[in-house]
């Protein structure tokens, strides 16, 4: 299975990815974490220039599917053509919501770079934590030095949160929504239940 996890900053997605490793490994499915952007060296550069340097929002979304080419073709698909489950934290959902919703840029430019790079590249299931952005932020400023996503302003982090609730609702088989203001023990609680129905 190929497994995304998606929602605002701070909503706890990456702490989430670990115990679904943690859970698939105890349950002995093979699989792989990674991120986006990211999960190569390529993506890790543009990593650091779109999380640090200010760019137009154009560019931004063109890096971004720059880098989840490579991602997807030398990491991901590779991965899952072994047989392996990939649990990706952020996926093309992010652009629709962050690059979309946020930046403002039309949804047919996002619309037809996914239709002719990633047609076939689609995961199987994606979870949202959906969390209020003024909670999200203050995780966010107490893990350190914020990126300039993390200093946008409420109104974009709202946009953001917005978008992917929309996404869930028009697509509620592929989308499972968390509610990332829960205790960590209930939140994966309703994880290993929702990952327990693929097993």
């Amino acid at each position: 299975m190929f497994i995304t996890l998606e929602g605002i900053e701070g909503a706890g997605k990456s702490t989430a990815a670990q115990f679904i490793i943690s859970f698939l490994e105890e349950n002995k499915i093979s699989c792989l974490l990674t991120r986006e952007p990211g999960g190569t060296l390529l993506g890790e550069t543009l990593r650091e220039q779109l999380l640090n340097y200010p760019m137009h929002s154009d560019a931004e979304l063109l890096l971004m599917f720059a880098a989840r080419a490579e991602h997807w073709h030398h990491k991901i698909k590779p991965a899952l053509k072994n047989k392996q489950w990939v649990i990706c934290d952020r996926y093309i959902d992010s652009s629709y919501a962050y690059q979309g919703a946020g930046r403002g840029i039309e949804i047919e430019k996002i619309n037809a770079l996914e239709t002719t790079f990633f047609k076939d590249a689609q995961p199987d299931l994606t979870f949202i934590f959906d969390l209020s952005p003024e909670i999200g932020l203050q995780r966010a400023e107490k893990r350190g030095k914020l990126n300039r996503f993390e200093q946008e302003t409420l109104d974009f982090h709202q946009r953001i949160r917005e978008s992917y609730l929309v996404r869930a609702m028009n697509n509620q088989k592929k989308f499972q929504i968390i509610d990332a203001s829960l205790s960590i023990e209930q939140i994966q609680y309703t994880l290993k239940e929702r990952l327990a129905l693929h097993l």
